[in-house]
């Protein structure tokens, strides 16, 4: 049985050429032909075949996937992505056009849709803007301006305000600078002892160096103070006023601590929103990591929830992503 037809593979650990990162679950597909791709989805598209086209494209890497939209185009005269949105709806075209974009359109589109409509979507913004890396956030933020012909920094400052807002721009920012170690821990302890906190200690030093280094600081912090973290924040920034600040921070820390169970927490949802963009953004990257994170906090693989809360094409898509069972 080829992998197009049993997406529960047995040795995902030897994904390789993957877009952003190299413990991705989702590998270029074997003998890639965008020609023969493209007449099995021209035929599907015709006879209203959605697994057919699910299981095509669910099974592709992205660079393979718009490769084939352009080939697609040359053969058919036609974009892809047009008959895709005729023929699918709600979750399932959500999935599968997310799947032909590019990882920095996908999180843009996300960050877009975040700040549309009544109310904005923090975990959101904080998830894509903490774990991204400087240099994923300048694609981002150029792929931004290029598909929504708005700026990502001002669009970001008119859905937040006060420190929350200052947190925000810094993350979009953020810098992975070198620092001394005690020196960052001595800044932060001290901090702490104020009876008016001071954000801009905590925005300045959490977005201005390595994420690693800032794991060993926050280490540091926690042997001083004999608690952890998230508990300091909360004991520190008390108050109505500072609940988004608050959160905005502690989410920082739980993404430079431990960036796989931040993200396998945020899937335990099973919000669709929230597991398709968890998924699919990091389905070359490091999704297996996110996987085993999944695991050891839930007792479940995400292979077996998905199958609990998801139905039909759309679970057929979701678990050719996660791709196997742990």
């Amino acid at each position: 049985m080829d992998a197009e037809s049993n997406p529960q593979e047995t040795s995902p650990l030897a994904a390789e050429g993957m877009w952003w990162g190299s413990l991705g679950s989702v590998r270029p597909f074997p003998n890639f032909r965008p020609e023969r791709d493209v007449l099995v989805l021209h035929d599907a598209l015709e006879k209203k075949d959605v697994s057919s086209v699910v299981r095509t494209l669910s099974n592709r890497s992205n660079a393979q996937r718009r490769a084939l939209a352009r080939v697609y185009k040359s053969v058919t005269q036609k974009d892809l992505d047009v008959g895709l949105k005729k023929l699918l709806s709600g979750d399932l075209q959500s999935l599968v056009l997310g799947l032909m974009l590019s990882p920095e359109q996908f999180d843009a589109h996300r960050l877009r849709k975040a700040m549309e409509g009544a109310g904005t979507d923090e975990d959101t913004l904080l998830e894509i803007l903490c774990i991204r890396t400087p240099q994923q956030l300048s694609r981002i933020r150029a792929s931004y301006t290029h598909e929504f012909q708005r700026d990502l920094e001002k669009d970001l400052l008119s859905e937040t305000s006060g420190d929350f807002s200052r947190l925000i721009t810094a993350l979009l920012k953020k810098e992975n600078e070198t620092g001394i170690i005690e020196q960052d821990t001595a800044a932060l302890s001290e901090e702490l002892k104020n009876k008016k906190p001071a954000a801009e200690v905590w925005i300045r030093t959490l977005t201005s160096r390595h994420p690693e280094h800032l794991s060993a600081v926050l280490d540091e912090l926690e042997v001083e103070r004999g608690q952890t973290v998230q508990e300091a924040l909360d004991g520190h920034f008390r108050g109505l006023m500072s609940a988004d600040l608050r959160k905005g921070l502690k989410t920082l820390v739980c993404t430079i601590q431990d960036p796989y169970l931040y993200l396998a927490q945020r899937i335990q949802t099973m919000k669709f929103a929230v597991v398709q963009g968890v998924i699919v953004s990091h389905s070359e990257e490091d999704l297996l990591r996110v996987r085993v994170a999944y695991k050891k906090t839930s007792g479940s693989s995400l292979y077996t929830a998905l199958q609990k809360q998801f139905k039909a094409e759309l679970l057929q898509g979701l678990l050719a992503i996660c791709r196997a069972e742990d």
